[in-house]
């Protein structure tokens, strides 16, 4: 495998900086470091010319806000545009309450900002601080239905000193890996990161690598995905989910991809 040379930009996150797991294998699972898989990895931070969707500058062609619909099952929320707005050079993604229900039967909207086209291997990475609520996931993940292939990295609301890794192949998950970062995720923006190959995938925290793995890897093309959304019936991954804390707002910088 390649890796890049390190190159700092003013827009790398500092260094003080998904989807649903349907599955749900992780829930009671205990956060782990850095794993002895990634031993002798070589750090590794996005690029400036790597981003593809930068919210400081207005580049966000190719990526639209979802509006209208509803994933259901575990998502207690519509996705509304309204709640995907860039302000200040962050993008803001919020878990509100509705006035009444919603247009699909929801006491909730939730935000989802996906790109049109679909990419293959490579490095994706964003720029993101995290939403501070319990039973809230924020997240950003690769996505595609057919079949259903899916590369997750999602901050669980019940615990903002931990991520979760995962990923799916032909439907099939139970791949989570649960990281303790050493820091509050919802406090300051932070890279997240995985470099999918077709022999391994390898997930990034601040250009640290933390976790590879190497059995059932996606090999189909897939949509890029960030996304903020309340979760119900799954207190034990997600948190019992905190309604007094709404609004919930994760922030985003930008979202990067390198072949």
């Amino acid at each position: 495998m390649k890796f890049s040379l390190i190159k700092t930009t003013a827009f790398m996150c500092a260094a003080t900086c998904a989807a649903a797991a349907f599955s749900l294998a992780g829930c009671g699972r205990i956060a782990r470091g850095i794993d002895k898989s990634v031993e002798g990895v070589p750090n590794r931070l996005t690029r400036q010319e790597d981003i593809i969707a930068n919210f400081a500058t207005g580049q966000t062609e190719g990526f639209f806000a979802s509006h209208g619909w509803a994933n259901h099952q575990m998502f207690n929320c519509e996705w509304n545009g309204a709640n995907a707005v860039i302000e200040d050079g962050v993008m803001n993604m919020s878990v509100t309450r509705a006035e009444g229900q919603t247009p699909q039967g929801f006491d909730y909207y939730g935000a989802e900002y996906r790109s049109a086209e679909k990419f293959g291997y490579g490095f994706y990475s964003v720029c993101m601080k995290a939403a501070d609520c319990s039973g809230v996931i924020s997240s950003m993940f690769t996505y595609t239905n057919g079949p259903w292939d899916e590369i997750d990295i999602e901050i669980l609301g019940k615990n903002m000193t931990q991520v979760q890794f995962n990923y799916y192949t032909d439907g099939k998950g139970d791949h989570e890996y649960l990281y303790s970062l050493g820091f509050d995720a919802s406090a300051d923006f932070h890279e997240y990161a995985f470099d999918w190959q077709e022999d391994c995938i390898t997930w990034y925290v601040d250009g640290k690598a933390i976790y590879r793995a190497t059995k059932d890897i996606p090999s189909h093309p897939q949509q890029i995905m960030i996304n903020v959304w309340n979760c119900i019936g799954f207190d034990g991954w997600s948190g019992k989910f905190d309604e007094g804390a709404l609004p919930a707002t994760a922030q985003y910088k930008w979202i990067a991809y390198s072949p």
